[in-house]
């Protein structure tokens, strides 16, 4: 189910290799994870799936809650390296939006089904909600310094970096919320929910609302 997480380009035999355990790995805790509870599984359980020691796991991942959200990492790391190469001239704004359009163009349909079978796991399971909480506090401490240097600007002194990146950082909760709510299915699903949020999100902070929003798509 999990797509690579290790590199996007070509791979050597031993970096393949590499990176068929880690999908592996990703793949049985997601699967303990969704039949016996985030709780009741062992980092041991999981390797001994796979066929692997405990200590190989380690070598991959820190603790079981760095394996289920180890897709999440992947993905923020394309949209990290997608806004790098936007052009310079584009607004802040913009060039978020169009580089967060772009990784989500990119992601095959293993990878956004693995997504959303997270998004399901986090709503059942505190302790793993709190760790994807911590990682999204580090990777908005990211953009806010992308950002930054984008724009040629200190967010020690100039506040504009933090508050794009907060803005703009609830884009991704809120789609991924709202796709949940609607029991998305797959790709188009979850990238045309985000595009929706994309689109509403500078008319909502500046536009005024004396008339009703966008209908949302019909349930099926």
């Amino acid at each position: 189910m999990a797509p690579s997480t290790a590199h996007d380009g070509p791979l050597g035999l031993r970096e393949r290799k590499k990176a068929r355990t880690r999908d592996a790995l990703v793949d049985a805790a997601l699967r303990r994870f969704t039949e016996h509870g985030f709780a009741a599984t062992t980092t041991e359980e999981i390797a001994a799936d796979v066929e692997v020691s405990q200590r190989t796991f380690f070598r991959y991942f820190a603790s079981k809650e760095d394996a289920v959200l180890a897709v999440q990492e992947h993905i923020e790391e394309k949209f990290l390296a997608k806004l790098a190469a936007r052009p310079l001239e584009e607004p802040p704004i913009e060039a978020l939006s169009n580089a967060l359009r772009d990784t989500w163009a990119e992601l095959d349909e293993r990878t956004t089904q693995t997504q959303l079978l997270v998004l399901r796991l986090l709503e059942d399971c505190p302790p793993l909600l709190a760790a994807h909480l911590r990682r999204l506090s580090e990777h908005q401490d990211r953009l806010v310094e992308l950002i930054a240097r984008r724009t040629g600007v200190d967010p020690a002194t100039d506040l504009r970096p933090r508050l794009v990146a907060a803005a703009f950082g609830s884009v991704s909760h809120v789609a991924h919320v709202v796709c949940h709510q609607r029991g998305c299915r797959g790709a188009a699903d979850l990238r045309s929910t985000i595009g929706e949020c994309l689109d509403e999100l500078v008319p909502a902070l500046t536009e005024p609302w004396g008339t009703a929003g966008p209908a949302a798509p019909a349930a099926d």
